[in-house]
């Protein structure tokens, strides 16, 4: 009889290292798994539970292959179908005839399944039983790399019972990639820019919101000193050509309601802001 005295490997470290590890543990045969199976379900004995798993871990890295295209790490998946070939193990009859590699192909692709409708972020429409079929028969029901024709995709939607329309955005969803959000080590020596990096709101920094709340009200104090060391006229022409929220009054419109040629009211505009900018600045010094 088969004996294993390690600990059932984990998938989180080295994956090649772990792939190696399942594949040297020996295969079975038919009577050994079914004393196996017997000795799990009439004595609970937790030995044989763990050789029937550890024997058919391949099993599991085989399936997980099959979702490398999901954009979820393939260590993950394989823990998931981890779970899923215990699940199997636990419920495994043996006195069906049946071999535990064709009854745990069910619990195993059922949890890489719940795993990826949980975790990847474009699945979030596949809520209804179609939708789900959809989602992982369209790669396979593709004819070609190419997008889909009006023809292939209603042929689709009509095999699994879906709109048209949830067919072209299943697909779209499909073709994206995912963008790391940290930058990924390189060893180029080369600056890698990812979206945290522009990402970020410094704004909302508590430092910044106390450096902008301090320049507003020094901005404020001083825009009200340099309105005040203008004569009324200046002023007045100020107020209207800049300080309105609406309507601003042209350098005609001024010329006319003092009597005087649109260049100088440019003239008294052009000093007037030379001398606030002043004031302003010797404020906020």
């Amino acid at each position: 009889m088969i004996s294993y005295s390690l600990p059932i490997p984990s998938a989180n470290g080295s994956l090649d290292s772990y792939i190696q590890t399942v594949k040297s543990f020996p295969i079975l045969s038919q009577q050994e798994e079914t004393d196996l199976a017997r000795r799990f379900r009439q004595c609970e004995d937790l030995g044989a539970a763990r050789q029937l798993i550890v024997s058919h871990l391949r099993v599991v890295v085989a399936i997980a292959r099959g979702y490398m295209g999901y954009g979820l790490p393939q260590a993950d998946l394989i823990q998931e179908g981890n779970i899923g070939l215990m699940k199997a193990v636990k419920r495994f009859d043996p006195e069906r005839g049946v071999r535990l590699v064709s009854f745990a192909v069910h619990w195993i692709r059922a949890e890489m399944h719940e795993f990826i409708l949980r975790n990847w972020r474009i699945v979030k429409i596949a809520t209804t039983k179609a939708q789900r079929k959809l989602f992982f028969n369209l790669r396979s029901m593709k004819p070609g790399l190419d997008t889909l024709g009006r023809n292939e995709v209603k042929t689709i939607a009509k095999q699994l019972g879906v709109k048209p329309e949830e067919v072209v955005e299943m697909e779209i969803r499909l073709g994206g990639k995912d963008i790391a959000l940290e930058p990924l080590g390189g060893d180029d020596g080369e600056e890698v820019y990812a979206p945290i990096a522009y990402l970020t709101d410094t704004d909302a920094e508590p430092g910044r919101i106390l450096e902008h709340e301090q320049s507003a009200r020094l901005k404020g104090e001083g825009l009200e000193q340099a309105l005040a060391s203008l004569d009324v006229r200046s002023r007045r022409i100020i107020e209207a050509r800049w300080l309105r929220e609406r309507d601003h009054a042209t350098l005609h419109d001024l010329a006319a309601e003092f009597g005087v040629s649109a260049e100088r009211i440019r003239q008294i505009e052009s000093k007037a802001m030379q001398k606030m900018r002043g004031v302003i600045d010797a404020a906020a010094a």
